[in-house]
């Protein structure tokens, strides 16, 4: 449901009721959609450790030629930075 301002300031506990119901609701100024009213979902935050066993390192992350790779990377960067 789309409502202006005025109706939106004065009806502000029914909407509050409707978005609760999953309802949409927009806010206009003069027949423009500016705002939405939507029912409130708490983020889904990992608690720690979820992820303790799920992922594994690669076999050549601490290879000779691994950090080598990454110091060309930096010396590559600071070079290009002085310039």
């Amino acid at each position: 449901m789309q409502v202006n301002i005025l109706e939106a300031k004065n009806n502000l506990s029914s909407l509050i009721v409707a978005a609760e119901r999953d309802e949409e609701v927009v806010i206009a100024r003069n027949g423009v959609p500016v705002a939405k009213l939507v029912k409130y979902k708490p983020a889904k935050v990992a608690p720690p450790g979820a992820w303790k066993g799920r992922a594994a390192y690669a076999a050549d992350w601490d290879s000779t030629e691994t950090n080598a790779e990454v110091e060309q990377l930096f010396t590559d960067c600071n070079n290009a930075s002085a310039a």
